[in-house]
């Protein structure tokens, strides 16, 4: 039999007594799940860390009640038994996935883990034949929905127009700081840096194909640069701007695209169409640089416009001067 597969049970192969432990160590799972989100947010976002506190309090209420339910039917010995262990069972994704997605995405995560606890609750008592251990998984299961109808009521005291708007822009805060300020940077950075070397190369040889080389080693290269020095040049501790390894994978990829956007026409053999082609590239990432600075680092559009495409045009001038010099 293949290994991975012999370990794990069918839920419906469950008795009783696994059923309750599952249950008990889901609750475990939960709680520590929801002190998770309220460590993490605790600082930017005070008021719904405040109501994930409340959450894991109340599942950490939900173990309790299952536990006495077990002792008085099974004793004090629960079996070790996680969802992992059985197939087909619901999942919890891991919190460092969801912080990365945002304090939405975290809302909408509580919002199905209660869903799956309801449905296996429900399930779980449909299936029980003790009267009392079915009564509490039936309790349990409209525990679920009341705690979820909790939560919006939690979150209507506690998440305030007032809260909800200064919790609604320090997120947006995080996300400029973290991706877009260092992706802008990047794409900056690799939209204009590689024009020099990569028209420079193209009107001395009018070699499509070694423009194309250079261009991709100027890009690649870059990008990695840009990358680590992102990385490593901010914690993100003192300046608040988040994880390291985030802003460097932003500003790394965006350097790498901006440079092969003017770098991928010369994989076309004629060489003037390749470059009228590159040309009109270079324009399109200029203004979509100058167009994310106005939406994201509210640049007034036109300044941004012409910082950028002066910037630009100088860079490329200067490889094409240099290329048919």
């Amino acid at each position: 039999m293949i290994p991975g597969f012999s370990s794990r049970r069918r839920y419906s192969d469950l008795s009783e007594k696994e059923v309750l432990a599952l249950a008990i160590s889901s609750e475990e799972d939960d709680a520590r799940i929801y002190a998770s989100y309220a460590d993490m947010l605790g600082d930017n976002f005070p008021a719904s860390a405040a109501i994930f506190r409340e959450m894991a309090e109340e599942e950490n209420e939900h173990r309790r009640k299952l536990i006495d339910t077990f002792e008085n039917r099974f004793g004090d010995t629960i079996p070790l038994i996680r969802r992992e262990h059985v197939a087909g069972f619901y999942a919890r994704n891991p919190v460092w996935l969801v912080e990365n997605l945002g304090i939405d995405r975290i809302r909408e995560e509580a919002a199905r883990m209660e869903r799956d606890a309801h449905d296996f609750y429900t399930r779980a008592a449909q299936t029980s034949t003790d009267p009392a251990t079915r009564k509490l998984l039936g309790d349990l299961a409209a525990a679920e929905v009341a705690h979820k109808n909790h939560a919006e009521t939690l979150e209507r005291e506690l998440l305030t127009e007032d809260a909800r708007e200064s919790e609604n822009t320090e997120s947006h805060r995080q996300f400029v700081l973290t991706w877009v300020q260092p992706g802008l940077a990047g794409l900056m950075d690799g939209s204009v840096s590689t024009l020099a070397p990569i028209f420079a190369t193209a009107f001395a040889t009018q070699d499509t194909w070694t423009t194309f080389l250079v261009g991709l080693a100027a890009s690649l290269g870059a990008g990695i640069s840009m990358g680590f020095t992102e990385a490593a040049s901010d914690d993100g501790v003192i300046s608040g701007r988040g994880s390291p390894w985030k802003r460097g994978f932003a500003s790394g990829i965006m350097t790498t695209i901006g440079g092969l956007g003017h770098a991928l026409p010369y994989l076309i053999t004629d060489f003037w169409t390749a470059t009228l082609i590159a040309f009109a590239v270079v324009f399109v990432e200029l203004w979509a640089i100058a167009w994310i600075q106005n939406k994201y680092m509210e640049t007034p559009f036109f300044r941004a416009a012409l910082q950028v495409v002066v910037g630009g045009a100088l860079v490329l001038a200067v490889g094409v001067l240099i290329g048919s010099g």
